[in-house]
C-alpha cells in the first residue's frame, strides 16, 4: 500500500524508469523462460541447457548496472520525495530499502507479465515452430519457473540497495558536484593497459602470423579468434574503459586553459567537475556500442553465417540498459547542477550564455566517447575473422 501511495505522486520521469525497469526485466524473463522450455524439450543429456542459462547473465548485469544507476540518481531527482520521507521519520537504511523495493517491483511486474504470456502459449496456442522454445507437451515443474524469476528482483533490488551511499545526512539533499582529481597512478595503469593490450593485438595481426590457429569460437556466429588476439583486446578496451574518466577530466582542463572566456570556462569547469561521475557510464556505454556495432557489421557481411533472434535481442537489451542508465546518470547531474545555473542567472548571466557552455561541454565530451568507442570497436574488428 505504501508503494501504491507513492505511486500516485509520479511524474513522467519516474513512470518512465519504472517501465523502463519492468520492460527490460519482462525481457530477460524471456531469455530465462526460453531456456527453461529449452532445457524440457531437449533429451536427457543434451549438455546445452547450462550454455542457455550463461546467455543470460549479460541481459541480467544490464538490468542490475541500470538498477543501480537508477537508484543513485533519484535523490537527486526528487529531492522533495526524499525531504518528505524524511520528515516522516524515514532514515537513510530505509530510504534505500524503499528505493530497492520499488525496483524490485517493477522487475517482479515484468517478469509475471512475461510469465503469464509463456504459460498461456504453452496451452496449445502457440505455432510448431515454438514448441521446443515453450517446452510444449512436457509438464512443467512448478518451482522452476518461480525460481528463475526470482532472480530479477532479487538482482534489481540488491543492486540498488548496494548503489545508494550507505551513509547520508540528509536524503533529498543533491551533492554537490566537486572537481576531483584522478589520481596519477590509475591514469598510467588505465594508459599502459590499452597500450600494452593495443601492443598485443597488432603483434597478433602482423603479416606473417596469417597462419597462426584461432581455436578459441566465438559466441553468436562471430567466427574464431586466438586467445592473443582476445587478451590483447580484453586488455585494450578495459585501458580504454578506464581511461574515459581521466580523458574527460583533462579535456575540461584545456577548456579552460590560459585565459578563456565565460563560455569556456564554464564548459571546462563543468567538465572537470562531472568527469568523475560520469566515467562509469559513458564507459559501459561506449563498450557496449562498440562491441554490438562491431557484432552487426559481422553478421550483416558478405558470406556471414548469420546469427539467430537471441542474440540480436539481447544486443538490443543491454545497449538499451546502457543508454538508459547514461540518460539516467546525466539527469542526476543535471539535478545537482540546477542551482548553479539559478546563482548565474541571478548574478546576470544570459541563458544563451549557459546553452552555450553546456553545448560546448557536451561536444567535448562526446569527442572523447567517440575517440574511445571508436577505438574499441576498431580492436574489436580486429580479432574477428
Amino acid at each position: 500500500m505504501f508503494y501504491l501511495r507513492l505511486a500516485r505522486g509520479y511524474r513522467v520521469v519516474d513512470l518512465g524508469r519504472w517501465l523502463l525497469t519492468a520492460t527490460a526485466a519482462a525481457m530477460v524473463a524471456a531469455f530465462l523462460l526460453r531456456a527453461l522450455g529449452r532445457a524440457l524439450s531437449d533429451p536427457p543429456g543434451h549438455g546445452t541447457a547450462l550454455e542457455r542459462l550463461f546467455w543470460c547473465l549479460p541481459p541480467l548485469l544490464a538490468i542490475a548496472w541500470f538498477a543501480a544507476v537508477a537508484a543513485r540518481a533519484l535523490p537527486a531527482q526528487r529531492p522533495e520525495r526524499m525531504a518528505g520521507l524524511t520528515a516522516a521519520g524515514a532514515g537513510p537504511a530505509r530510504i534505500r530499502l524503499l528505493i530497492a523495493g520499488e525496483i524490485a517491483l517493477a522487475c517482479t511486474a515484468g517478469g509475471l507479465v512475461t510469465l503469464l504470456v509463456f504459460l498461456v502459449l504453452r496451452n496449445d496456442i502457440a505455432s510448431g515452430s515454438l514448441a521446443p522454445e515453450l517446452g510444449m507437451g512436457v509438464p512443467l515443474p512448478l518451482a522452476a519457473p518461480v525460481a528463475l524469476l526470482a532472480l530479477l528482483p532479487l538482482t534489481g533490488g540488491l543492486a540498488a540497495a548496494l548503489a545508494l551511499p550507505a551513509r547520508e545526512a540528509l536524503p533529498g539533499t543533491p551533492e554537490p558536484v566537486r572537481a576531483r582529481r584522478f589520481g596519477v597512478l590509475r591514469g598510467t595503469a588505465a594508459g599502459l593497459l590499452a597500450l600494452g593490450g593495443t601492443l598485443t593485438e597488432l603483434y597478433a595481426l602482423r603479416p606473417d602470423a596469417a597462419g597462426d590457429p584461432r581455436p578459441l569460437a566465438l559466441p553468436a556466429d562471430l567466427g574464431h579468434t586466438s586467445a592473443v588476439l582476445l587478451a590483447g583486446w580484453a586488455a585494450a578496451a578495459l585501458g580504454l574503459a578506464l581511461l574515459t574518466g581521466p580523458l574527460l577530466a583533462c579535456a575540461g582542463r584545456l577548456l579552460a586553459l590560459g585565459w578563456p572566456g565565460a563560455r569556456r570556462l564554464l564548459a571546462g569547469r563543468g567538465l572537470t567537475g562531472m568527469a568523475r561521475r560520469l566515467s562509469a557510464p559513458l564507459a559501459v556505454l561506449a563498450f557496449t556500442v562498440a562491441v554490438v556495432l562491431t557484432s552487426v557489421r559481422h553478421w550483416v557481411a558478405p558470406g556471414a553465417a548469420g546469427t539467430g533472434p537471441v542474440p540480436a535481442t539481447e544486443a538490443l537489451l543491454i545497449t538499451g540498459c546502457a543508454v538508459a542508465a547514461a540518460l539516467a546518470r546525466l539527469t542526476e547531474l543535471r539535478a545537482t547542477r540546477r542551482s548553479v545555473g539559478f546563482g548565474l542567472l541571478r548574478l546576470g548571466a544570459s541563458p544563451r550564455l549557459l546553452f552555450g557552455a553546456a553545448f560546448l561541454r557536451w561536444a567535448v565530451g562526446g569527442t572523447v566517447l567517440l575517440l574511445t568507442g571508436g577505438l574499441t570497436a576498431a580492436l574489436a574488428a580486429g580479432i574477428l575473422t
